[in-house]
Order: structure tokens, then sequence, then C-alpha cells
């Protein structure tokens, strides 16, 4: 599929323009917030607590989606909270990727007992609960930012490996792959230069999904208090400590709740339309 068709096919797609321009939103405040945020996302002022949104009756106009607890902006701590959720769900999707295509490739490349010992050990992972896993680790190793990262990027390779070995087993006997190996060249370079590129679209269909996932098993570790510090606004650590008061001040864990719900589906809409562009068939005149 050329450019062309694949950016006209995108276009008629109502819905993933929709997501696309919700993405866009989320990055742009997460990479501005410092400019967007109009209040310190943890500067408190009880005198401030608990205001409504500012379109309700009781209303603060300084404060355009209410106050929680501590006084603290919500629309701030929503601004910051993007940050850390786009930039856990993009890096633990991103190590992933490189440790998934690297076990997927090896092993459908060199089959035999590596590859048997591979996916062995991939079906051992997936014998167990990945949120499960991920709260045992980080409650091990400890809370904190690139631990988080690290541990939703070493939990979450295997998708990537099953579907890399399944394509690299479909083209190791293709001529090209025969051929450059009948001319002596390097099984590493055989990998990096002939199957890599031709596994690229499944690996970028499967990654943008695991973005999803990996921001909202973000927000249920910082939920459980098992995320990154309480020091850093986390949309998982906003919906915690509104859980406390959705009968009385209920903006304090919605708005954070509906930030999380939109960027996920948006990313997930994305990796599906993605899919949709990589399929040549799906487009087919």
């Amino acid at each position: 599929m050329t450019t062309l068709t694949a950016t006209r096919a995108v276009v008629r797609n109502r819905l993933a323009l929709v997501a696309l321009a919700v993405l866009a939103v989320m990055v742009l405040a997460a990479a501005l917030a410092p400019l967007l945020a109009p209040y310190d996302p943890n500067a408190q002022d009880l005198l401030s607590r608990l205001r409504p949104p500012a379109w309700t009756s009781n209303g603060d106009s300084a404060h355009l989606l209410g106050t929680d607890q501590l006084g603290r902006d919500l629309l701030s701590r929503l601004i910051y909270g993007s940050r850390i959720s786009l930039l856990v769900g993009a890096s633990a999707a991103l190590l992933a990727g490189v440790i998934g295509a690297t076990i997927g490739l090896v092993a459908g490349y060199l089959g035999g007992w590596f590859d048997r010992t591979l996916m062995r050990l991939a079906d051992i992972q997936l014998a167990f609960p990945s949120i499960l896993l991920a709260l045992a680790i980080v409650g091990f190793l400890g809370s904190g930012l690139w631990y988080v990262i690290l541990v939703l990027g070493f939990t979450g390779w295997v998708s990537y490996a099953r579907v890399v070995r399944a394509e690299v087993l479909s083209l190791r006997t293709r001529e090209f792959v025969t051929e450059a190996r009948a001319i002596g060249v390097r099984e590493v370079t055989i990998m990096r230069r002939h199957l890599l590129p031709n596994v690229l679209a499944p690996l970028a269909t499967i990654g943008t999904l695991h973005v999803a996932s990996a921001i909202v098993a973000e927000a249920s570790l910082s939920y459980l208090g098992l995320g990154v510090p309480k020091s850093t606004v986390t949309w998982g650590a906003m919906l915690a400590d509104g859980q406390l008061y959705l009968g009385t001040s209920w903006w304090i864990a919605v708005f954070p709740g509906v930030a999380l719900m939109l960027t996920a589906l948006a990313v997930n809409v994305t990796g599906d339309v993605l899919r949709d562009v990589a399929d040549p068939k799906a487009y087919r005149r």
C-alpha cells in the first residue's frame, strides 16, 4: 500500500481522526505542561479545598475543573499527569518491543532447541497475569518511575516475540534470505537487514496497543501506591485521592478517570487503524 492510499484510508475513518486529535492534545499538553498549567500541580491552598468546577453553581472561575481535598488545582494536575502516563506508556512499549523483537528474531530464525526454550519461557510468563507479576516485582524493587517502566517493559515482551517469531518463520525460507545465506552473509546481518524491516509493521501495531495497556497498568500501580512516588502527579494517584470523595466531590476522581479512558481509547483506536493500514487486503480495490 502506498503512503497516499494509507493516508486516504485514515482520513476516511472519522473515528481515527478523532483518536488522533485526542492523542495530539494529550501530547501537546504533556510537552507544554509548564506553559499550559495555570498553577503548580502540588501547590496546596486549604482555603480553596473541594471547590467544584467553574461551570457549576458554586464553582470558582479561578479553577476551571475545581480543586481537590488539599486545594490543588485539578486542571494543572491533569496536565502534569499526562506527562507520566505518556512517558511510561511509550517507554515501556519501546523497551518491550526491543526485547520481544530481538527474542522473536533469534528464535524464529535459528529454530531448534533455542526456539523451543525461548517459547517455553514465554509460556511460563503468560501463565502469570501481567498486572500481578508487575505488582510483585514493583513491590520487591520499590516504587519509582524508572522501576515502573522497567517492570512494564520486561513483562510485556511476550506478544512482540510471538508475532515476530511467526513472521520470521514464514520469511526465513524466502528467496532473498536463502540467497543471502548462500553468498555468505552473516546471520546477524540477515536478521538485521533482511528480516527486521519486514516485521516493523506488525511491531508498530503491537507497540501502539501496548502503550494503552502500559498507561492503564501504570495508573493501576499508582492507584495502589506502588507506582511513582506520591510527590509525582499521576492519574492513578488522583483516582486514589478522589475515591473517598465520590459522594460529595465527584470531580476529583471523575476527571482523571475520563482522561485515562480517553487516552487509552484513542491509543487503541490508533493501533487498530495502523493494523488495517498495514494489511494491504483491508483496502484492496
